[in-house]
């Protein structure tokens, strides 16, 4: 018998990681060596695993330098439309495999690395994930990136340089504890900072009217200083930019406030502006009326503007000298995309710019603005919809506020024009809510000053219509679309799932890669035993890998034949991980009940970050952690089934664990999830959904067959029906007794004997104030996990299944999701056209 292969040998056959030609290797070794030496000034024999990776870094690194600088002086030359999509996230994980993947590097490196006798997997795995986002916005706007430029889009992220991502998370003694994500403490060989596009931002000051127009003065300044990150297109030699700000205080800064005895104190004080970009606000679906925060968008979309600004003014590359003055046909050049409210405020500073700086009309402003800017929807729970105080405005930005009471005082007027005499009407649609304190409606805002509004998935983009911008919708139907999200099959298969990519390309070639549609070549294989035989053996080796790093992280014995079922994303209410602990208890006690019978054994795995200030959602974690101390625990259940909480959930994680999963759990009450995109990565991956029809689980049944995902619990009338009729949960407690018996559990202290009231908030959440209906989901769930376990004891049936999902994935491709903005938002055009290599002529 042949000896195994090393994992070296496995991943060289694997042809859509690129070929490695002998010269190639050879200049990879070379710059690896020269970067050691004269970029880390290390010799071979103290270098550190760190310095190696910083060494590869920087030599893949100089593969993209030429073609960013091509990418940009194409764009000088051409002046093509560019898409700007601001964003107060992106999460965007790690970038030297990513990089490799889009640059057709990666078995070159390996084989380089290889030949030097280092280990490139160990490599990669000393780089820090840049956790700039908390979860789907965040990992959206970086999927969109990687679009944009594979898409040939000549687009721009803006965001800012959070000093601290979202914070790690460690499990101790079965609660959430949050240290800070000190991502940059080694220096980030990714980034380029630009200190000559450095933009000056004003907070606070007064305003001043004129008959010339209005001033704003007696301003705090803060400098906003760009760093630049390149984003590689799917071997087209494209790469955009990801431009990030980053505060930094005036040298003059307070200095002349303080007597000869203040020198050193002032100095200090330089913090108060450097911590606008400190720190990632950790809230995902809540909003946090913060005045750093309300600061933090401001600053983001002032900096932001006043770059656009300067590129629309001066096309010809390298030149710093303005040669367009017009500024009537900026929505001709620019398209604005706000990644929700949070950059809304780029619609009052637009304006600003417009009337107070560049001297245009009001109307003439007003119209630039609205044909720029677009506006994408995230959510609609009312806790996340941005509602700013009104005196935090006037004292941060008083000439802002003036701007959007003038905004609102054109808006009413022409609402009470076309609806006269309908003040109920004019109240709901203001900008500014009247009531106890008054505020600003970011949302309402954003419709008004943009010329499209879309929700990200066809259900959320109804709700919206129907419920949340009904009025917006009935007065401008044609500013409202849907825009279904997707996700970058790049990172999502190529590169976390190389096995199965090369099984696929075996089969239909790698043009998928770039054309997800392709996928549904993969039907007629249903039936092919081989594939079936393939894809199965794929999805058995990355459980073995998982498997791996589980019993290392968490010291528990993985049966790597138990069905692996998992559910990660933000620990949140209306995700209802609470309804998958009910599942989980409900499992062990029909275990504990027939021990002899023959159960579909589960590995469970719940994943994901609380909001440190989330109460609830901190309980939810600690409830997880205490039913799989007790579960794991017990000699009867054995390895049938086995719970586990990953830890500090996030990109990098996410890339090892959804290769591995079985099942996918995407569970949330019908019309709360907007859209969800782990539930994709899922599909894309080789598992099958137990969902809920909400976000867009609802489209992944209609391309994949309804049949090949478990579709169970109310749809969003039947939510609606029960919130006019009100929901009893005692009913359904009384009514089901295997519910009652596992609430009796965690209310009587069976899972924390220790402390038997432990979880009595939860349960009186569950019993008498639960938004989400757990309980009234509970009945239909359980059935549906019975049909999943009945299914998974036929692996070829749950095989061919797993294929028909593959195939339906064509539709969720962030790919798709960015060739309709362009079309139908930015007005561009996507092209597959490849930009000629840095080393070709043009």
């Amino acid at each position: 018998m042949s000896r195994p292969l090393s994992d070296h040998e496995k991943r060289k056959q694997i042809s859509v990681r690129g070929l490695a030609g002998v010269e190639n290797v050879t200049d990879l070794k070379n710059n690896f060596n020269r970067h050691l030496h004269f970029t880390l000034v290390k010799d071979r024999n103290v270098a550190t695993k760190r310095d190696y990776y910083f060494a590869l870094a920087n030599t893949v690194r100089d593969h993209l330098i030429g073609r960013w600088i091509r990418t940009q002086q194409h764009y000088y030359e051409k002046d093509p439309k560019r898409v700007y999509y601001i964003s107060l996230e992106f999460y965007m994980g790690r970038a030297l495999q990513n990089t490799m993947v889009n640059l057709a590097l990666e078995n070159a490196c390996d084989e380089a690395m290889y030949q030097i006798g280092l280990d490139m997997e160990e490599l990669e795995d000393m780089e820090e994930d840049a956790g700039l986002g908390n979860g789907g916005l965040g990992r959206l706007a970086a999927c969109f990136l990687d679009s944009m430029a594979t898409l040939g889009l000549a687009a721009y992220g803006y965001g800012i340089r959070y000093e601290f991502g979202i914070f790690n998370q460690k499990i101790v003694s079965g609660w959430q504890v949050e240290e800070a994500d000190d991502w940059l403490r080694y220096g980030n060989p990714w980034e380029k900072a630009r200190p000559e596009y450095m933009r000056p931002v004003h907070f606070y000051g007064r305003t001043e009217h004129h008959p010339d127009g209005v001033k704003w003065v007696d301003t705090q300044v803060v400098l906003a200083l760009p760093y630049d990150t390149p984003v590689p297109g799917y071997r087209n030699n494209v790469v955009n930019t990801m431009r990030l700000w980053s505060a930094k205080a005036p040298c003059e800064f307070r200095l002349q406030d303080f007597n000869v005895g203040g020198y050193v104190e002032a100095v200090l004080d330089k913090n108060l502006a450097e911590n606008i970009s400190r720190v990632l606000y950790p809230n995902d679906n809540f909003f946090e009326g913060k005045e750093l925060r309300l600061k933090q968008e401001y600053f983001v979309v002032a900096a932001t503007l006043q770059d656009i600004i300067r590129r629309y003014k001066t096309s010809k590359f390298g030149s710093m000298e303005a040669v367009r003055t017009d500024l009537d046909g900026l929505p001709n050049k620019v398209a604005i995309q706000l990644n929700d409210t949070h950059p809304a405020l780029a619609i009052p500073e637009l304006m600003r710019v417009l009337v107070d700086e560049e001297m245009l009309t009001w109307e003439n402003a007003w119209d630039i603005c609205v044909r720029t800017c677009a506006y994408t929807n995230h959510t609609v729970l009312p806790e996340a919809l941005e509602r700013w105080p009104i005196d935090l405005f006037q004292q941060l930005l008083p000439r802002h506020l003036e701007i959007i009471y003038e905004i609102n005082r054109r808006h009413l007027e022409r609402v009470a024009s076309l609806y006269p005499g309908d003040v109920d009407r004019m109240r709901r649609m203001s900008l500014i809510e009247e009531g106890g304190q008054k505020r600003v409606n970011m949302a309402h805002l954003c419709i008004v000053g943009s010329h499209a509004v879309n929700g990200v998935a066809r259900i959320h983009s109804d709700i919206l219509k129907a419920t949340v911008f009904k009025d917006f919708y009935e007065m401008d139907p044609y500013k409202f679309q849907n825009k279904t999200n997707g996700i970058t099959p790049r990172r999502w298969l190529v590169m976390c799932n190389p096995g199965l990519a090369e099984v696929i390309a075996e089969r239909i070639g790698d043009d998928f890669i770039r054309d997800l549609d392709q996928l549904k070549k993969l039907i007629k294989f249903v039936n092919d035993d081989a594939f079936i035989r393939d894809v199965a053996k794929v999805k058995q080796e990355n459980k073995m890998k998982f498997a791996v790093h589980l019993e290392e992280h968490y010291k528990v014995k993985i049966n790597p034949n138990s069905m692996f079922d998992l559910q990660v994303k933000r620990i949140h209410e209306y995700k209802r991980q609470l309804l998958n602990c009910l599942h989980i208890i409900t499992f062990y006690n029909r275990i504990k009940k027939e021990p002899n019978k023959h159960w579909t054994p589960r590995t469970i795995m719940i994943g994901g970050k609380a909001a440190p200030g989330y109460h609830t959602a901190k309980m939810i974690i600690r409830l997880i952690t205490a039913i799989g101390e007790i579960v794991n625990n017990d000699p009867v259940v054995g390895d049938r089934l086995k719970v586990i909480f990953l830890e500090n959930y996030r990109v990098t994680l996410a890339e090892k664990a959804i290769p591995a999963a079985d099942l996918s759990e995407q569970i949330s009450t019908a019309g709360t999830e907007a859209s969800g995109t782990g539930n994709m990565k899922f599909m894309l991956n080789g598992a099958l959904t137990i969902g809920t029809m909400d976000g867009a689980n609802v489209e992944m049944a209609e391309e994949a067959g309804e049949d090949n995902l478990f579709i169970f619990g109310m749809r969003v009338d039947d939510v609606e029906a029960m919130d006019r009729k009100g929901y009893n949960a005692l009913e359904y407690y009384n009514r089901i007794p295997e519910l009652k018996q596992a609430i009796d559990q965690i209310a009587g202290g069976f899972f924390s004997p220790k402390q038997p009231d432990l979880f009595k908030d939860i349960v009186s959440l569950l019993m008498y104030h639960d938004r989400f209906k757990v309980f009234a989901d509970y009945g239909d769930y359980i059935k549906c996990q019975e049909k999943v376990s009945a299914l998974y004891k036929n692996a070829k049936e749950w095989t061919k299944k797993v294929i028909y999902n593959i195939a339906g994935c064509g539709k969720f491709s962030s790919d798709r999701t960015i060739a309709q903005y362009a079309r139908e938002i930015w007005g561009m055009e996507p092209s597959l056209e490849k930009f000629p290599a840095p080393d070709e002529k043009r």
